[in-house]
């Protein structure tokens, strides 16, 4: 009965966020939902309703606009998340941070480990964390393993900046925000990352501001 009650109250959740249509409202960091592990999904939103709120994720990532979204930045605390990036950049961005097209994708309990011993520092920032910019050191290769909306399994090897959305997004699932991975000293406003950090790579932010790089 518990868990039958837990499920209703879920789709009852995201039944009174997709009332209100348009982009749904990003949850900002202090709220707790964003500290919490996301409950794995099973079930929880029949397919009509789960289709109807990886639709509103979609629409809700694209107007803020991102590159990814968890179920969590949403207020709904499941293992869901969408990633797409057309990855609209200078060929020099490109080829220093390793950012190629992805397609609209659905994750959904998704987990990743590592490819190899390899890191990679840019920076990063977050739709629940508005107006800043930090470096965070991440796995340069991941492997992600995961389910589609249609229960199809994912098995793939991301790479490059393909492979920091997919650690960002996923980490979103175990409460884990990118400011706690981030090099603190290189925290930056959006305006000074305008201003002074605009390179493709933060190899002169961290001479200047005082912080290594793997």
């Amino acid at each position: 009965m518990g868990a039958l009650s837990e499920h209703a109250s879920l789709a009852e959740r995201v039944e009174e966020l997709l009332a209100a249509g348009g982009p749904l409202p990003i949850v900002a960091a202090g709220d707790p939902v964003l500290r919490r592990v996301a409950e794995p999904f099973d079930g929880q939103l029949e397919p009509a309703l789960l289709t109807r709120f990886v639709e509103a994720l979609r629409v809700t990532m694209h107007a803020a606009p991102g590159v990814g979204l968890a179920a969590p930045q949403v207020g709904v605390g499941l293992r869901i998340a969408v990633i797409e990036d057309p990855a609209p950049v200078p060929d020099e961005v490109r080829v220093a941070r390793g950012r190629v097209p992805q397609p609209f994708r659905v994750l959904v309990n998704p987990r990743y480990e590592p490819v190899g011993a390899g890191r990679a520092a840019f920076y990063e920032g977050c739709l629940s964390v508005p107006g800043w910019q930090a470096v965070v050191a991440r796995h340069a290769e991941v492997r992600l393993v995961a389910r589609d909306e249609h229960g199809r399994a994912v098995d793939e090897v991301f790479a490059g900046w393909p492979a920091r959305i997919v650690q960002h997004e996923t980490d979103h699932l175990d409460g884990t925000l990118y400011l706690d991975r981030a090099e603190l000293r290189s925290l930056a406003s959006g305006e000074a990352m305008a201003a002074l950090w605009a390179q493709p790579t933060p190899e002169r932010a961290a001479a200047a501001l005082g912080f290594d790089l793997p």
